[in-house]
């Protein structure tokens, strides 16, 4: 078919069939912008990749003080006991601050408990 000055006019199925086409793009394209638009479900999703890291980490660092505790029982298991109190002592000369904390803590934690007592 052609109008009066000679053109093409297209045929009627060929606009219909362009039409179906252009609105599953835009259909297309409008979903696309909804996910991105849905904040509340993207900051679930973060949530939970954050979560799996997290759980990967804590197992991955669970199999690390599991394997250091294998390590160090076995050796404590094989190490005479003179020799352990000997490297407990000198650690203990070398850094005495962490015994002295302790023992300052027992000590506030007796005083409480004395003094608690008392006022009943």
């Amino acid at each position: 078919m052609s109008d009066k000055n000679g053109n093409v006019k297209p045929d009627l199925a060929e606009l219909r069939a362009e039409i179906r086409q252009t609105r599953a793009e835009l259909g297309a394209t409008v979903q696309a912008l909804a996910g991105r638009a849905d904040v509340k479900a993207r900051a679930r999703e973060q949530v939970e990749e954050t979560k799996q890291r997290a759980l990967v980490h804590v197992e991955e660092t669970k199999q690390r003080v599991l394997t250091r505790a294998a390590e160090m029982t076995g050796r404590v298991r094989e190490t005479p006991p003179r020799e352990l109190a000997h490297e407990a002592g000198v650690r203990v000369r070398a850094n005495p601050l962490p015994l002295m904390l302790t023992v300052a803590g027992i000590a506030a934690l007796a005083g409480i408990i004395l003094i608690v007592r008392g006022r009943r």
